[in-house]
């Protein structure tokens, strides 16, 4: 059986693409429905799981074939979408480099933002569904088991996970290193773009508690500020909102400036003693240049923001190193553990010859003892069976333990002779 992962992520697909590919919660179940409980197919892929997320959409399976053609058809139908569309920019991996990939994108080393930490938790969500559809069976379910391991270890024994890698939690850690109670302040968010709503997700995430969102489009800010809880204000309202707000994060698609010097100077003079700190997340600047000049407000721009954003990066990337040796230890440990299953119907087949000899070696000591050890025969079966157990725990552990090394075929082929076990069909795991 080969494990088997195709996929497509930001980097081989654009948008447009992934967005056809990608599976909702619907489709998702729904295909894994197919490989479940009670499952009728009998084509080459025996188990399934499906990530699918913002950036990427990956289908792993166990397989009786090594050609991922079946994945690709499966893929095709699932979502409509004919595989000559999406033939040149999916991913096709198998085996070991199937594992370490899924492996790396536990971890976050393959994210658009390195160690972004929500990739670990849809890891899990695509693991829990296959779990509750049937669709995961023992090799499947363990791959996935071991790559969140792994993911959890990368971020608790490394930094990779630590500072913030996009501008605006960027923006928001040094607002949070500049205001003293952040939590408390009143913020103002000017804009209702993607930028905007990363900020706001930003300082929710800090549990800041006052927010307000400013925007020329009311209907487009009201909904921004519906899915995060905040205060809708249209535009006209910002001279207001400037002599009330603590902090300004600003990110409008204007072509000029949209925060003036008049408009702040007049705000400071009704706020004596207050600071504002206003950051800058556009481009062109929304805040005039000259309004740095003001006495007690701090402006942030991009070019002040790309140093932290870099020290931040830079900070992540000096931990891939130390993330990929957790990922080299975690994958061998799984890929020994694979190895394994192929001695355990040896193993098993070691004990059924000794469980057929124990009890009839039982029946015949009975049947010798003419029926006087009848009323033991459950001490005898216990004895024997103790017996037969202890005799086996050494060679067998060390069967499956050398099943791990390179040498191990020679430790089984040796088993096999030395209790006369013939050939042994079957793999124990390796499906359902």
């Amino acid at each position: 059986m080969h494990i088997l992962c195709l996929g497509l992520n930001q980097n081989t697909a654009p948008l447009s693409l992934r967005e056809k590919l990608a599976f909702d919660l619907a489709r998702t179940r729904a295909t894994l429905a197919r490989f479940g409980f009670g499952r009728t197919g009998d084509g080459p892929i025996a188990n399934l799981a499906i990530l699918s997320t913002c950036n990427r959409v990956e289908l792993y399976a166990l397989s009786s074939l090594p050609d991922l053609a079946a994945l690709a058809a499966l893929l095709a139908e699932a979502t409509g979408v004919p595989p000559e569309q999406f033939a040149g920019h999916v991913y096709r991996l198998a085996d070991i480099a199937a594992v370490e990939h899924l492996f790396r994108v536990a971890a976050g080393l393959d994210s658009m933002v390195l160690g972004e930490p929500q990739i670990l938790g849809q890891v899990a969500e695509a693991h829990n569904l296959a779990l509750r559809a049937g669709s995961s069976g023992l090799v499947l379910s363990r791959l996935f088991q071991a790559a969140i391991h792994a993911g959890k270890r990368a971020r608790h024994e490394t930094d990779i996970a630590v500072h913030p890698a996009n501008v605006s939690t960027v923006a928001v850690h040094l607002i949070a290193s500049i205001v003293p109670d952040l939590r408390a302040a009143r913020v103002a968010v000017v804009g209702a773009g993607e930028m905007a709503e990363l900020a706001v997700e930003a300082l929710r995430k800090r549990f800041v508690q006052t927010i307000t969102l400013v925007n020329r489009s009311v209907a487009n800010a009201q909904e921004l500020a519906c899915r995060w809880q905040a205060e809708p204000r249209p535009f006209e309202a910002l001279p207001e909102i400037l002599r009330q707000a603590d902090v300004v994060v600003s990110s409008t698609g204007a072509p000029h400036a949209v925060i003036h010097f008049e408009t702040v100077r007049a705000a400071m003079a009704d706020r004596p003693g207050r600071p504002l700190v206003i950051v800058d997340l556009a481009v062109p600047r929304d805040v005039e240049a000259s309004v740095d000049e003001l006495a007690g407000v701090y402006v942030y721009d991009l070019d002040r923001l790309h140093a932290h954003l870099r020290q931040s990066v830079d900070e992540r990337r000096d931990q891939v190193p130390a993330v990929e040796r957790i990922l080299e230890e975690e994958i061998q440990a799984f890929a020994g553990w694979l190895k394994s299953l192929a001695v355990r119907p040896l193993v098993r087949a070691l004990r059924h010859r000794a469980e057929a000899i124990r009890r009839t070696e039982v029946e015949r000591t009975l049947r010798r003892a003419d029926g006087r050890w009848a009323p033991q025969r459950e001490e005898l079966d216990a004895l024997t069976r103790a017996l037969v157990n202890k005799l086996l725990h050494a060679p067998t552990r060390l069967l499956i333990e050398k099943s791990r090394e390179a040498d191990g075929v020679q430790y089984a082929l040796a088993a096999r002779a030395l209790f006369d076990l013939g050939p042994i069909d079957g793999a124990d795991g390796a499906g359902r």
